[in-house]
């Protein structure tokens, strides 16, 4: 007998007694025949990332559709406030009133308007810029002019405003209730009729 026989048999022998024993192949072998799969390190890895990846894209998205979408409103800011007398607010001037999130517009004709601090198009606040008498929205670069109306897109329509009314002199601004306009018109201002 030679060598390579005497090698084959011992070989041969082996897997016999591996398989009758049901060494470390027969399992997997024994397994696929039954048509189950079975879980490996590689497959369990595989499954964790891409669990991962996919929690990763919906958290994503997720954030990305919150800020994007418009932000609601609040329907009230603190009820009806008194912005003050109706001579502390000269011709031609804005005035922002910190404690109801509006400024309060007097025109050249002496009318009052008060126009909401939040830009219609995602809800930032604008600022007033006195030195180019428009108000600036620092989200998309919109602008208004000086009654709050639009001057360029992507906002769709001019600042809402708030109900004013006049008594014995004090300019109140009723802030509960928010007004949406599409344009300015000279009708929307609130004149002060002095009593005799």
């Amino acid at each position: 007998m030679t060598r390579k026989k005497m090698y084959q048999q011992r070989l041969d022998f082996i897997k016999f007694e591996s398989a009758k024993i049901g060494g470390k192949g027969s399992k997997r072998k024994t397994a696929e025949k039954k048509g189950e799969k079975r879980l490996t390190r590689r497959s369990f890895i595989k499954l964790g990332m891409g669990a991962l990846s996919a929690l990763a894209v919906l958290e994503i998205g997720g954030i990305s559709l919150f800020y994007l979408r418009p932000r609601k409103q609040r329907e009230e800011y603190g009820g009806v406030i008194e912005a003050g007398p109706v001579e502390d607010f000269p011709p031609g001037s804005v005035t922002e009133v910190q404690r109801g999130s509006f400024y309060l517009i007097r025109s050249q004709d002496g009318g009052f308007l008060a126009v909401c601090r939040r830009c219609p198009h995602l809800g930032c606040s604008v600022n007033w810029s006195a030195d180019e008498e428009e108000f600036h929205c620092p989200c998309h670069a919109s602008s208004f002019d000086f009654h709050g109306d639009y001057t360029n897109p992507p906002v769709p329509r001019a600042l809402d405003t708030f109900e004013v009314n006049m008594e014995d002199g004090q300019v109140m601004v009723n802030t509960p209730r928010i007004q949406h306009r599409e344009h300015f018109a000279p009708e929307q201002l609130v004149h002060h009729v002095e009593s005799s």
